[in-house]
């Protein structure tokens, strides 16, 4: 599980790296500035979460299923939550209209919300051995 997390955090990261470089550069002149503003939006909690599973990846007092269920909250948040923000962002260059799927973002935002939840849950409830 360690490995998955890591990877995914790695594929993350980088995506966002490339998806910030190209929202600064290649859809400057396409979309409006407050449109940008929204990608960049979906590029920072990418990257945030990109070091979460990175964090939970290395993190050896946090037990496996604990790992398991992170991931996919990230996973599916991450692809709910920046995907629906990167879709509505660029809207206007679309045939799709992703307005009509934008309800999926505050979903993609409460599974984000749940995994940063249940760490800080294993953190209170002393489940976390750091020795």
């Amino acid at each position: 599980m360690n490995k998955k997390l890591l990877v995914l955090g790695a594929i993350l990261g980088g995506l966002a790296v490339v998806l910030g470089a190209f929202g600064a550069h290649g859809l400057k002149d396409l979309i409006s500035t407050e449109s940008i503003d929204v990608y960049e939006t979906g590029v920072r909690y990418q990257m945030y979460h990109a070091f979460f599973l990175l964090f939970v990846g290395l993190a050896h007092f946090l037990d496996t299923k604990t790992k398991k269920i992170l991931f996919y909250l990230i996973l599916f948040g991450v692809l709910l939550f920046s995907g629906s923000i990167y879709g509505l962002a660029t809207n206007s260059l679309s045939s799709f209209d992703f307005k009509t799927i934008g309800f999926i973002t505050p979903i993609g935002g409460l599974l984000l919300i749940v995994a940063w939840l249940l760490l800080l849950i294993k953190f209170l409830k002393n489940q976390v051995d750091i020795s």
